[in-house]
């Protein structure tokens, strides 16, 4: 299905936003900010980048039916990677906890995550739902590391897509920063 020109216009100055908030949000301008532990301007990082897409995607996607916002969402998030080291990437679930996109993990969409549960017995994506239900939040929870495949502690930040069932959320590993 090909997108409207409307949206083929407005996805690259989207994802250029981003990747600009991204990057000044990562930039140290002054000592205070210097001294900003990487958890901390990792945070930062995650909580700017989110905004944005979550805001963007929201303006972009009204009025599209399902079949094309899904389109839409995983062109957009693909090709995004943010933190110094390009670990950061964007997933995107709807409230009922079906993953509709995932800029690393291509086995996610379509799938439903409501009884997935981390190994401290954690409902993970139940608890990011709930947080973005309430318009935005932080969840610690264990996710399998890309690198080592086994879970480690991780940070996740999500945010409601306005006008939309689905949110937008991003992550880092603390003990690997």
């Amino acid at each position: 299905m090909a997108l409207r020109i409307k949206t083929r216009l407005k996805l690259p100055v989207l994802v250029a936003a981003v990747a600009l908030t991204a990057a000044v949000s990562a930039s140290c301008s002054n000592a205070e900010e210097a001294a900003l532990t990487q958890s901390e301007s990792n945070t930062r990082v995650a909580v700017a980048a989110v905004h944005v897409a979550a805001a963007g995607l929201g303006e972009i996607l009204e009025g599209m039916e399902e079949e094309q916002q899904i389109e839409t969402i995983r062109d957009f998030i693909d090709p995004i990677r943010f933190f110094n080291d390009e670990s950061g990437y964007f997933y995107v679930y709807n409230f009922d906890c079906i993953n509709i996109a995932h800029a690393v993990d291509k086995s996610l969409p379509g799938q439903n995550l409501s009884g997935y549960q981390d190994m401290r017995g954690l409902f993970v994506i139940r608890e990011l739902s709930a947080a973005a239900q309430n318009g935005s939040g932080f969840v610690t929870y264990y996710w399998p590391h890309p690198e080592t495949h086994e879970e480690q502690e991780k940070v996740g930040y999500v945010e409601a897509i306005p006008g939309t069932d689905y949110f937008i959320g991003t992550g880092y590993y603390p003990d690997t920063e």
